[in-house]
């Protein structure tokens, strides 16, 4: 293993969240945080604090709980912007203050309207005056892929003697290929002759496909520090996928001759969690992470991997956190035994937790011959919730078919208080979504809704997810319900959304 370490600065908080349809709120963020320190993450880029009062809130919360990772707040090369991120990280025992301004002649001419000469001087004085606040500074050359490349090593020369500890070189739209990249890290590190006050940074975009290998072509060059998110979610087609990058470098590290802090075990987690609350799902064949990554049907591949996985398994599953033990759980197996499972799976639960997961896997059982890892996953993650209950489903009662009017019938407990109500629906969710409307007095607009099998059989549970807009507090809010029943999943969702909801309304 090699002696050089490849930081990895993780942005799923901050650009990931810009995913069309994601948002999470300050739980969720906190909870996603946590799991990313876990991970090992050298950087979390908590949000832009200057952009709302929840995203300085979140960013703010974050920084009093992390130790170990350093919390980084965006903040564009203006005075108060960086005065807001500054404020909002202070608590945090590692921080970096991360500020940027465009490069590119594109964005200083069309969007900024100012002179090279001004974009420069922005930079200096944006990174002076974050440097008095914060030893640790970051500055990023926006769109630095379509920049002049003579300009930009005046710029990095010019801001590292600003103080700027770390200098990104974004390619913020997607555009340059892993040849091109390679040359302009190699061009900046040869060119800019105090470029070893500073650590380099990359941040790709994947709108031709090509993060992932831009970021490894960086890494080749010599770039100190990635900039990457779970999933690879982000903006438009997002960005450079975290699980990728730092599995490409540990698995072929005869290749880049570097290695991560990452705990690889976390991947996995984290990867489900991150696609949980941000509601964005995973594909099957998303390399490391998705369903597919480790399955094989071909009949030659079948053999090959029980006669030696590594024939067509180049990792393990086991080093990004996939268990790939055949033990099965049903009916009959007791509390210990699925206790037993659930710390396996990297699951701590506490007592009421663990009797609260067993009752529902015991209902599960008796519907279903067997319960497999997916199935387990569901359970702990339905129960382990990032925001308040305020309503809780005691029952749910149903009537559809042909040439019936749908109607639901549902009763919900709050504070131990009981309220029942029924309407009528185009369909049973339809019926069902506006009984809970009646209920709880909170209207909403579904944006999105989808259902889908967690596991295979006709017993599998269902998983829903939908996105709601809510008009009064102007936001769109994901919820997600899982059950052997569509109807109870997709009433499970749509509450959930709801109690969200509530929670900025009381």
């Amino acid at each position: 293993m090699s002696s050089r370490i490849v930081k990895i600065f993780d942005t799923t908080l901050r650009d990931g969240e810009q995913s069309p349809g994601a948002s999470l709120n300050i739980e969720e963020k906190i909870a996603i945080a946590k799991q990313l320190e876990k991970l090992g993450v050298d950087v979390i880029e908590a949000g832009f604090a200057a952009a709302s009062p929840g995203d300085f809130e979140a960013i703010n919360a974050i920084a009093k709980i992390i130790k170990n990772s350093t919390i980084a707040s965006l903040a564009r090369a203006v005075k108060q912007d960086i005065e807001k991120g500054l404020e909002a990280i202070k608590p945090a025992p590692r921080k970096r203050l991360h500020t940027f301004i465009a490069t590119s002649p594109i964005h200083v001419e069309k969007k900024l309207k100012m002179s090279y000469e001004a974009v420069l001087d922005a930079a200096v004085d944006a990174v002076k005056f974050a440097r008095n606040g914060c030893e640790e500074v970051e500055f990023s050359a926006e769109d630095a892929t379509r920049s002049n490349w003579d300009y930009l090593c005046k710029v990095v020369e010019s801001v590292i003697n600003a103080g700027a500890s770390v200098v990104n070189l974004p390619d913020t739209v997607g555009y340059t290929t892993p040849q091109e990249y390679y040359e302009l890290i190699t061009y900046i590190k040869n060119k800019v002759p105090n470029i070893d006050k500073a650590e380099v940074s990359v941040h790709c975009h994947n709108d031709l496909g090509m993060a992932v290998a831009n970021s490894l072509s960086a890494v080749l060059a010599g770039a100190d520090q990635v900039e990457c998110t779970i999933n690879g979610i982000g903006e438009r087609a997002g960005n450079a996928s975290l699980e990728e990058i730092v599995m490409a470098i540990k698995v072929r590290n005869d290749i880049y001759k570097a290695s991560t802090n990452i705990n690889t075990k976390e991947i996995y987690r984290t990867s489900r969690l991150v696609s949980k609350l941000t509601g964005i799902d995973i594909q099957r064949n998303k390399a490391i992470v998705g369903k597919n990554a480790f399955a094989h049907e071909a009949g030659i591949h079948q053999d090959g991997v029980i006669k030696e996985k590594s024939t067509y398994e180049i990792m393990k599953p086991e080093d990004v956190g996939i268990d790939s033990s055949s033990l099965v759980l049903g009916k009959h197996s007791g509390k210990h035994g699925l206790e037993k499972r659930l710390v396996e799976l990297g699951y701590q639960l506490t007592k009421e937790q663990l009797e609260d997961i067993f009752e529902k896997f015991k209902v599960l059982a008796d519907k279903k011959k067997e319960v497999y890892d997916e199935d387990l996953h569901a359970l702990v993650e339905d129960k382990i919730k990032f925001s308040p209950s305020v309503y809780e489903i005691v029952s749910l009662q149903v009537s559809s078919g042909t040439n019936i009017t749908p109607t639901a019938t549902i009763k919900l407990s709050k504070n131990g208080e009981i309220f029942e109500d029924a309407a009528l629906g185009d369909g049973p969710v339809d019926a069902v979504y506006k009984a809970l409307e009646r209920i709880t007095f909170v209207k909403g607009q579904l944006k999105f809704y989808e259902i889908k099998s967690i596991t295979e059989s006709r017993e599998a549970l269902g998983e829903a997810t939908v996105k709601v807009y809510f008009p009064d507090i102007d936001k769109n809010i994901i919820g997600r319900g899982v059950a052997t029943d569509v109807i109870e999943a997709s009433a499970k969702a749509y509450l959930d959304a709801i109690n969200k909801a509530l929670m900025y309304i009381t």
